[in-house]
């Protein structure tokens, strides 16, 4: 960062250490010349400390993030002991409104930062948040979910060649992490790229908030507070860990139904069935395999498709990883969060097992 913003002062509104507050930072205007402001909210620890940022709905239908943010808020589930937390449950304040993934000028928003003073709307929003936001933080988790009419397993994302942003993405405690800078214009590789540590969390679906994933992210939350020692304890180590850097989608090859095989979070083998493509009359028109062995990512949840159309995420993790992983999962009751969080998400498509 060129300039650190004091983190307690917020222009007419002051949160001096061990208080909260909510306040308002105005990012642009309406048609009606109007105040167009975003809700911040601001908690202090007693003690000095670092400075994390949790922001959610940079996509303003993407709000698995905004239901954890307010749990945090309304249910306090720790206590701050030091350091501050800055939670901004709805970044994309007019997407948001509109129950849409983009600003009303249709740029995506998580392409325009740092921004610009004279730019684009989407550009003046991202400059507002980058200077008056994310300049008072030292690390940040952004949270987001799939992209319309898909869903993602919880996997944290994060330039895992950096020590810095490999120890943070490790300490939020997924079962997988996914290396890669991010995309240009990112929240997350502006934020890094200005001196402010950045991961996200990518769970869910769009347009939901889903209990399984609120408990996922608060104690992914909690943990990175663990280890900024913010707040008291130690973070909880996942039941495995995979890294990767090689995930690809596996498309279909026909138009058709589908009925699926699998489900988000699962583990399978080369040549494994994703899904089979039926015609509206019953008539198999093929099987979808996995090309490697891998652990499903996320996958779509409409199952009408066309040639080309994304069916399955995969991501690849090396053998040994993979080993690890099953004698894992196989030890786990039906009542760890892990399993839990498979069974929610796989509520929402039809799953069939064998062919």
């Amino acid at each position: 960062m060129t300039r650190r913003r004091d983190v307690g002062d917020w222009g007419r509104v002051k949160v001096p250490p061990g208080e909260r507050a909510e306040v308002r930072v105005v990012v642009s205007e309406s048609y009606s010349g109007a105040d167009i402001s975003i809700p911040v909210h601001v908690w202090r620890g007693a003690e000095p400390g670092p400075t994390l940022l949790v922001t959610a709905a940079v996509h303003g239908d993407e709000i698995n993030g905004t239901g954890i943010i307010r749990s945090i808020i309304v249910d306090k589930p720790f206590k701050l002991r030091a350091g501050a937390l800055i939670m901004v449950p709805v970044v994309n304040v007019m997407g948001f409104e509109r129950h849409e993934r983009y600003l009303p000028d249709r740029r995506d928003l998580n392409r325009c930062f740092p921004g610009s003073a004279r730019g684009s709307l989407a550009s003046r929003l991202a400059h507002v948040l980058h200077d008056q936001i994310i300049s008072r933080a030292d690390y940040a988790i952004d949270l987001h979910t799939a992209a319309l009419r898909r869903t993602n397993f919880p996997n944290v994302r994060a330039d895992m060649s950096k020590p810095v942003l490999a120890e943070f993405a490790r300490a939020f405690g997924t079962e997988l992490i996914v290396s890669s800078a991010g995309p240009a214009g990112s929240l997350r590789k502006s934020a890094t790229a200005a001196g402010c540590p950045s991961i996200i969390l990518e769970a869910g679906e769009v347009w939901k908030v889903e209990p399984s994933v609120v408990e996922y992210g608060i104690r992914g939350i909690v943990n990175c507070l663990r280890y900024l020692r913010m707040v008291n304890g130690e973070p909880v180590a996942p039941p495995y860990r995979v890294e990767t850097d090689a995930t690809t989608w596996v498309r279909a090859q026909h138009g058709g139904f589908l009925r699926f095989h699998v489900t988000p979070g699962d583990l399978v083998g080369k040549g494994d069935p994703l899904a089979s493509n039926i015609s509206l009359t019953g008539k198999r028109l093929n099987v979808v395999k996995a090309p490697r062995t891998g652990v499903v990512l996320g996958m779509t949840t409409l199952p009408s498709v066309a040639p080309g159309d994304p069916i399955c995420h995969l991501a690849f993790p090396r053998r040994g990883e993979l080993k690890r992983m099953e004698r894992a999962v196989e030890r786990m009751d039906d009542d760890e969060l892990h399993e839990r969080v498979r069974e929610h998400l796989a509520g929402g498509v039809f799953v069939r097992r064998k062919l």
